[in-house]
């Protein structure tokens, strides 16, 4: 095992770009006889894989989402991946941009449903590349619903999504048995849109919770749950670009992270965590 993992190490990123995923299948040695590591598989024409691009550094990347990558006819993409990821593109694919940011969508999502219909009808066999993981807040299901309606096939590849890439870059666990023994994910789109969480319900000392796209929401995130009955100094951790070399990350107390912000202004995307774990990270002045 130990040898087929020195070998992966050494060899992954000239075996990758220059051979392609299959170049690896070599590299299982005699001890590995009961192990079977799948690198092949087929990119099927008419078809639409709905992929997770993971949190944005390419060794995060599945192994099938790499393979797909390099066999599709065409890669629809969103503004979120990673441009190391994106270069794992071989030249003369089809490349569809399909980006969005708070404010600017540069295509609507029935558009991005239509062309994927579209591709997959042309007989192309399709990567539908999203940031993250494709089912979390990624509005796969509308997507989906668009390639059955066109009696289409679709496959779901998982990718890593931004709670777990920022978790593990701060050196902390999202749930851990002292600490947070439930996980929830939220969208801070609710805050934007008009509505009103169920703050009441989302202020428990025993779990944690991670806010999804809600960097403008920051103000608002803390006095909702300081007046649901969290204390001021309850641990909230801001973390952007997650697991990117230009990681940045704010450790603070619901008291404290407003003004916190203001003073040090992150980028989006940026991720809000909130619970009893974020004060096992190392350094935390809480």
């Amino acid at each position: 095992m130990r040898t087929l993992a020195k070998q992966l190490t050494q060899k992954w990123p000239e075996a990758l770009m220059r051979f392609g995923l299959r170049a690896l299948a070599p590299l299982q040695d005699d001890a590995m006889t009961n192990v079977r590591l799948s690198l092949s598989g087929e990119c099927r024409a008419g078809t639409v894989y709905l992929v997770g691009a993971g949190s944005g550094d390419v060794e995060l990347l599945t192994l099938k989402a790499a393979r797909l990558l390099m066999q599709a006819d065409a890669v629809v993409y969103d503004r979120l991946v990673g441009d190391d990821v994106l270069a794992l593109i071989p030249p003369g694919t089809e490349r569809y941009y399909v980006g969005k940011a708070r404010g600017h969508h540069s295509v609507p999502q029935a558009d991005i449903g239509h062309l994927l219909v579209s591709l997959a009808l042309a007989g192309k066999s399709v990567v539908r590349l999203k940031g993250g993981d494709p089912g979390v807040f990624g509005r796969m299901g509308e997507e989906l619903a668009a390639l059955a309606q066109a009696a289409l096939p679709a496959h779901i590849v998982p990718g890593i999504t931004a709670a777990s890439a920022a978790a593990a870059g701060m050196g902390i666990p999202l749930t851990d048995r002292s600490h947070a023994q439930q996980l929830r994910f939220i969208t801070a789109q609710l805050c934007r849109e008009g509505g009103t969480p169920d703050w009441a319900a989302l202020a428990r000392q025993d779990e944690t919770l991670v806010f999804y796209m809600g960097l403008s929401k920051v103000e608002t995130i803390c006095h909702g749950l300081r007046q649901a009955g969290l204390p001021d100094s309850w641990p909230i951790m801001l973390v952007a670009n997650a697991s990117q070399p230009d990681q940045q990350s704010l450790t603070g107390t619901l008291a404290s992270m407003p003004d916190q912000l203001r003073d040090q202004p992150l980028p989006s995307p940026c991720l809000i965590m909130v619970g009893s774990v974020v004060s096992m990270v190392v350094g935390a002045h809480l």
